[in-house]
């Protein structure tokens, strides 16, 4: 096996958190750093045209295209599982929505952590070190950070019908979901800079990337980890066809995801060992918890059929309003060709003993029957909602020794109780807001799941049908206290019973946020890098 040298840091994964620990671990001119992507670079126009997503998502040039295996909550489905393949990860590819969850959120991985530093307290100041929000710094938002964060530059009418008809549901509208307490009814705001995607390759890679201690090398296909008893001395990976393995002097940081941090670290031999004998593999380190504790926000989409207001269906559906959107792009960076996936939210209870919004809706003005089919010919809005607190969990696990090979996804969608009864309230809900008086001049009409679905047991069934995912996996390499058996890492995210390993990504998160799960990824790896070039001053000063 041929060297590619020594690094004092290794970063895995060129996604949103590699991109920030690149940034930042490169401050210290002192150290070098060297950055791995399995993709390819983001120089292709549709990352970067907001509605490019379309283009992206399913598209093996910038997405993993895994799939899940068959859903029993699902009916039996097994749906794709959209997942960066690209620098810039999944901030190239998903739905640009700042989204930073709830006070609780952090609170409880606090609590789960036996550490008051992850608190929501305590990560704030985080939160805004990277943001460059359009309302400038204050109590809440930063400003003159590396991540523009701005308004939509569009409206539709019939988002703003559903914004009054949740009000008159007693739903209040939010000026801003971001505060700690995301309850109402609003615009989201977007990860964009004049109208074009900003992911992590344009906010924290591309300003640094002529710093002399830091490379990075696309098309590098990580096969595992290499030790030296217990430590982590390097990872082995391929590039052009070429085996090739590179050392780190100080640390390696697993930041490929959800999915693919576990799969490195299961084809390493550290996970549970019995499963990997079952694939050949002997285990470096018995750790059964990695993979499992699978989280994920389940969307369910109803779809409303209405009358005598526009909806994007019919705009996009003929040439004459294809051409005026990308007039309209072109002139001033705005309209259609700008949106997010979603452009309007709505956040609050499925019923009043949650003690906090437990149900997002991602409110669209348009619909179609799954991703990747053509928009319907009549004008309708998509009501996604989502359970923002799942109980169900599942797991992910390398099905070979091959690093070519797809791990096998179980999300376990709908496999508690609890979760099928949020589902079923959830889309009663959807129900009512619909049939709220700003909205029945438009005689809007069920479409999607569809009015014969009434019982709670017929609702769930319903959301089987219905039900999707919104790309969220969290949790598979999770945090814990030292005396939890199954967390994978400690509260400076470092692997239990090795050294010189970190994983530091969404993988960490004990419970998935409440919310969109980008930007608490990007705290995380602030969090990570500033806890890292304190353990190096650290160790250098003792």
């Amino acid at each position: 096996m041929k060297s590619f040298g020594t690094f004092d840091y290794i970063i895995v994964g060129g996604g949103t958190a590699g991109c920030v620990l690149a940034n930042r671990l490169s401050q210290d001119p002192d150290v070098s750093v060297l950055l791995l992507e399995a993709g390819g670079k983001d120089n292709w126009i549709w990352i970067h045209i907001p509605v490019g997503y379309l283009y992206c998502i399913g598209n093996p040039r910038t997405d993993w295209c895994y799939r899940t295996q068959a859903e029993e909550g699902l009916g039996g489905r097994a749906i794709l599982y959209a997942r960066g393949r690209v620098l810039g990860g999944c901030s190239s590819i998903n739905g640009m929505i700042y989204m930073r969850g709830q006070t609780r959120d952090y609170d409880e991985w606090a609590r789960l952590t036996g550490d008051d530093s992850w608190s929501w307290q305590q990560v704030l100041p985080l939160f805004k070190r990277s943001e460059d929000h359009w309302r400038g710094g204050d109590a809440h938002h930063g400003g003159g950070g590396e991540l523009r964060v701005e308004k939509q530059r569009l409206r539709w009418d019939i988002l703003d019908r559903f914004v009054d008809a949740a009000e008159q549901a007693g739903i209040p509208r939010s000026a801003d979901f971001n505060t700690g307490d995301n309850t109402g009814a609003g615009q989201f705001d977007v990860t964009q800079k004049g109208g074009l995607r900003w992911n992590a390759v344009k906010a924290f890679l591309r300003p640094v990337r002529k710093r002399p201690n830091l490379r990075v090398v696309t098309g590098a296909l990580i096969d595992k980890l290499s030790f030296e008893g217990r430590r982590v001395s390097g990872i082995a990976f391929s590039l052009g066809g070429e085996l090739l393995h590179v050392s780190a002097r100080i640390e390696t940081v697993l930041a490929a995801g959800s999915i693919g941090s576990p799969a490195i670290l299961q084809r390493s031999g550290v996970g549970d060992a019995q499963r990997l004998g079952e694939l050949g593999i002997e285990s470096s380190h018995h750790l059964p918890g990695v993979g499992q504790n699978l989280q994920d926000h389940l969307q369910l989409r109803s779809i409303y059929q209405v009358e005598g207001i526009r909806s994007l269906n019919l705009l996009a559906g003929s040439t004459f309003g294809q051409m005026l959107m990308g007039l309209e792009y072109a002139w001033r960076r705005g309209g259609p060709l700008s949106m997010a996936p979603s452009q309007l939210g709505v956040f609050t209870k499925s019923d009043p003993s949650q003690p906090t919004s437990n149900l997002e809706y991602h409110v669209q003005p348009l619909s179609l029957d799954k991703f990747g089919d053509p928009l319907h010919r009549f004008p309708a809005f998509t009501a996604s909602v989502c359970n923002l607190r799942p109980t169900s969990r599942g797991s992910v696990e390398i099905a070979s020794r091959n690093a070519a090979d797809a791990p096998r996804i179980s999300p376990r969608y709908l496999s508690t109780d609890a979760d099928r009864k949020v589902a079923a309230d959830a889309l009663r809900l959807t129900r009512r807001i619909a049939s709220m008086p700003a909205l029945a001049r438009y005689r809007p009409h069920e479409y999607l799941p569809g009015s014969q679905y009434q019982t709670d047991a017929e609702l769930a069934t319903a959301a089987g049908v219905v039900g999707t995912t919104i790309f969220h996996p969290v949790g598979t390499c999770r945090m814990g206290r030292a005396d939890d058996a199954d967390a994978v890492v400690d509260q400076r995210l470092r692997v239990r019973g090795l050294s010189g390993l970190r994983v530091i990504d969404a993988s960490v998160m004990p419970t998935i946020t409440s919310g969109n799960t980008n930007t608490p990824t990007i705290m995380i790896a602030e969090k990570g890098a500033e806890i890292m070039r304190a353990d190096r001053r650290s160790a250098t000063n003792s």
